[in-house]
């Protein structure tokens, strides 16, 4: 007998959980949602979930009711006995908080982590969180896939013939350093420094960019203070173009302005964050196949190793 498998989508990702519904050949379950006077909101399954394989699509940025949707929502399906739940969460807000930077701090990807193990979740299935440790956060399997799934088919479609991968900040070396290896090419960094959350004062760059494309790489761009400028340095050092692939378009406050003014000639992103994007200059690229299929394999006890492992893209 084959299990029956169901999808459901909070608020904040309904566009990504359609099209991952229609990528699997099924039909997204229903849900209402319900917002009494002072704000407190209600949610409910619309259909029997009772020994379903039930999954829950939700990424968790701003605001923090997208977070507290996907709790009740995980709450409401165990106690409506779904037999084991998924949350499929493609962007994990609070994973910039991952460690105590600084004394008499909290470390919010843990207690994301356990609020959502408290509450029943049995498997996470999540795309390039901030840290790879936020893991280990975790009692239960997090299935941690990376968007290069999707990136490196694009950014071979582009048939650049002098790329140069490079990481905007010492943090992203590794993740830029895979990406060198697998496309047999040269790395770059850039270094920077911060007076305040959210404000480069300093950046250096090291490696050589002379008439080379160079492709940064990060998995959130937020203001896009730190990528701009980065693109500005490496566009002074003689660099022929210069592109971004970033996983999270998170992109608030002055980021569509700051990338439109940049040196940039294309921002590739995912839609992890559902959102219209007002810049001519942002490329989107849907996981709701990648995230499907990484569904189908759970569902059929399948490998999925080739969807966090760079070394195995063909």
């Amino acid at each position: 007998m084959n299990p029956k498998v169901v999808l459901f989508s909070g608020q904040a990702s309904q566009s990504l959980a359609q099209q991952i519904a229609d990528k699997y050949e099924t039909t997204l379950g229903k849900t209402s949602f319900t917002r009494f006077a002072d704000g407190e909101f209600e949610v409910s399954f619309e259909d029997s979930v009772r020994g379903t394989e039930l999954f829950i699509i939700q990424s968790t940025h701003s605001p923090v009711e997208n977070l507290f949707e996907l709790l009740l929502m995980i709450d409401a399906a165990k106690r409506a006995s779904a037999h084991h739940i998924y949350a499929v969460v493609p962007y994990f807000g609070y994973a910039r908080q991952d460690r105590k930077g600084k004394p008499r701090v909290g470390i919010g990807a843990k207690m994301v982590a356990d609020m959502l193990q408290s509450v029943g979740v049995e498997r996470i299935i999540t795309i390039d969180l901030h840290a790879d440790q936020i893991q280990g956060f975790f009692n239960i399997p997090v299935d941690h896939l990376f968007a290069s799934t999707i990136f490196i088919p694009y950014l071979k479609s582009l048939n650049l013939p002098n790329i140069v991968v490079g990481s905007p900040d010492t943090g992203g070396t590794k993740r830029a350093n895979s990406y060198a290896k697998f496309l047999d090419c040269d790395m770059v960094i850039c270094y920077k420094s911060r007076s305040k959350p959210n404000q480069v004062s300093d950046m250096v760059l090291i490696g050589d960019v002379e008439g080379k494309d160079v492709v940064l790489l990060d998995d959130i761009i937020d203001t896009a203070g730190t990528i701009t400028k980065a693109a500005e340095l490496i566009k002074e050092a003689g660099a022929k173009s210069v592109r971004a692939m970033c996983t999270h378009a998170v992109l608030s406050g002055p980021a569509y302005e700051r990338i439109e003014n940049s040196s940039l000639e294309e921002v590739i992103v995912t839609d992890t964050i559902p959102k219209e994007h007002p810049s001519s200059k942002i490329k989107v690229l849907s996981v709701s196949e990648l995230l499907a299929d990484v569904i189908h394999r759970n569902i059929k006890c399948e490998s999925i190793s080739t969807h966090f492992n760079l070394n195995t893209i063909i």
